[in-house]
């Protein structure tokens, strides 16, 4: 059974860090690409972050490139989220998705959330 359980989630001041996992099982983590996904309250889901299944390519979103960094380690079967510099605008439940293909932005699993606030 596949399973994606997401870890890291909590209240944070603005210009505050925090790191998101996601502790993935029940299938070859090393030979998907992941996702992170959020949804603000009130809003739809907005896609956050890409990386491929080896780690070495990344993709984020205009909002928060150059502010979160997306890893993974393979070994341990986990995905990473760094928050960094993080805004009132960043708060929202932050899912981990895993991708049907590479090149889709079609997601066939995907975690339970963990929630992620922004406030002073």
């Amino acid at each position: 059974e596949v399973q994606l359980v997401e870890s890291g989630g909590g209240l944070v001041q603005p210009g505050g860090s925090l790191r998101l996992s996601c502790a993935a099982s029940g299938f070859t983590f090393s030979s998907h690409s992941m996702s992170w996904v959020r949804q603000a309250p009130g809003k739809g889901l907005e896609w956050v972050s890409d990386i491929n299944s080896g780690g070495g390519s990344t993709y984020y979103g205009d909002s928060v490139k150059g502010r979160f960094t997306i890893s993974r380690d393979n070994a341990k079967n986990t995905l990473y989220l760094q928050m960094n510099s993080l805004k009132f605008g960043d708060t929202a439940v932050y899912y981990c998705a895993r991708k049907l293909t590479s090149w889709s932005g079609v997601y066939d699993y995907w975690g339970q959330g963990t929630q992620v606030t922004v406030s002073s």
